[in-house]
This record gives C-alpha cells, structure tokens and sequence, in this order.
C-alpha cells in the first residue's frame, strides 16, 4: 500500500475583528466611514463657550435697608429723627440739648461715656448737611463688606479718639493759662469725626483707581477748611480722624476676608452621618 499524500489545504483568511471606535467627548454619535479621512465629526472637538459674568449694575445697594444693612438703616433712622426734632424744638430747649451732649472737657470730665455716644445722635446742619449724604453712602458701604457692628466700630474709633485729640490740648492749654475758662464749655456734637474715620477705612477696600481719587478729593476738602482757620479745632479733627481711618487698612482687610470666608463656607455635616 502506497502511502498517500494530500495536497496542502490553504487556511481561508479570517477578517480582523472591527475594533469599536472610542467615542470623542462632544461630538454625537455617528456611523463613521473606514478609510476615509476628515470625517465631519472625526476632527478636533471645540471647546464649549464659557460665558462671561455680567456686571449689573444695582444703584440701590448704595443705600441702607432694612436687611441688607440693618445697623446703618437704623443708625439712619435715629439721625433722621433728631433732625426733625432740631427743626421743629424751640431755641432754648436745642440749646440745652445740644450742650448736655456735647464733647467739651467739662462734660468729659463729668460724663465721658454719656456725651461720648450722645454727641454722636445730632448732625450739625441738620439732614441738610454733606455728612449726612456721606455718612450713609459710606456707612452701608462699609457695612456690606465688614459687616454693622465692625462698621460701627470704626466710626466710634475715628468719633472717640478724634474727638480726645482735640479736646484735651483745649483743658491743659486752658490748665497753664493759655486759653480762657470758657474754652472748657465750647460746644462740640456731631458725626463729621466718624464719617471721616469710615471714609479712611472704606479707602482701604476700595481698587486702587477709587481708593487715591477718594483719598486726595477728601484730604483736599478737609485741609482747604483748616487754611480758612474758621473753625480749627474741627478741622483738625477732621484730619485726625481720616488719619485713623487710614490706620485701620490692616484690620478692616482682615475683617473683609473673614466675612468673605464665612459666607462661602460650607456648612459641616452633623456629628455622627455619614455623606452619601
């Protein structure tokens, strides 16, 4: 028996297994031609628009409200209430309350806290006065971005301390004899020393193209008053206060970041849950 020999047998090709296209981030979901280039769809994926923040413009946020700033909204309402009172009182009877609040050295000899806080209620001029319209643009200003009582606090700072540097070279020039007895009863009230504190810090806050143009606009103002000398001792403490709002930049940057932190914080999960 011979042995046999079959003839080789050619193994039939086997196709390569499609290899299923990744799918490109973007772009939809399309049958894609092989083998053919440039594909519409196959080329580079665009990055999708981020749209930009719009500045709106809100005038009322300039002014104090009930909510918004409710430390300045009432501070304001206590003002407005006491120059109706300064408009509608007799002479004799304003006289007298203007000199039981006021800041001279024998009052604060007698009652510093009292007529330290009390001085503070009465705009001399009454509502017509310019402080009046910058006590509340700077104040709810100040208290948007440090909140009231910090805002308060810096008024009471430019208020008290203004108020000390000038009052008591008037006692120790009137203790060597240099100035009259009655400079200790000079009438002193008003709220011109706080805002001059609250536009200092507030300068602090603002972008450098606001902060200079405030500063000098303000700083211009004030010295023009102490070169007419109507009124030096005022003026004076003008200067002196805006110097000690200026001084607060430190303190008023860090109260901003803190409040700034706080209400972007994110609330803490209870003890004891676990996060989903």
């Amino acid at each position: 028996m011979e042995r046999t020999v079959g003839a080789p047998s050619t193994p039939t090709p086997q196709p390569f297994p499609a290899v299923p296209a990744e799918p490109v981030p973007g772009v939809e979901a399309a049958v894609l031609l092989d083998g053919v280039p440039r594909q519409r769809g196959s080329g580079t994926v665009r990055a999708p628009k981020v749209s930009r923040p719009v500045l709106r413009v809100r005038p009322w946020r300039l002014l104090p409200t009930p909510t918004g700033t409710p430390v300045t909204f009432a501070y304001t309402a206590i003002l407005a209430l006491t120059s109706l009172f300064a408009g509608y009182a007799g002479p004799g009877l304003l006289r007298t309350v203007y000199q039981d609040s006021s800041t001279d050295v024998a009052h604060l000899l007698r009652t510093p806290v009292f007529v330290l806080l009390a001085s503070a209620l009465w705009v001399a001029g009454g509502l017509i006065s310019p402080y009046v319209l910058a006590f509340v643009l700077v104040l709810t200003a100040l208290e948007r971005r440090i909140g009231g009582a910090r805002a308060i606090l810096v008024f009471l700072a430019g208020h008290v301390l203004a108020t000390l540097a000038t009052e008591v070279p008037v006692g120790l020039a009137v203790l060597v004899g240099h100035l009259p007895d009655s400079s200790l009863h000079r009438l002193d009230y008003g709220i011109s020393f706080g805002v001059a504190a609250s536009i200092g810090a507030l300068s602090g806050l603002l972008t450098p193209w606001l902060r200079w143009p405030l500063l000098a606009l303000v700083g211009y103002s004030l010295l023009t008053d102490l070169v007419a000398f109507e009124d030096p001792m005022t003026n004076w403490g003008h200067l002196i206060s805006l110097g000690i709002g200026t001084a607060l930049w430190p303190v008023v940057r860090r109260w901003r970041r803190e409040r700034h932190q706080s209400a972007h914080a994110l609330p803490q999960a209870p003890a004891g849950t676990t996060a989903s």
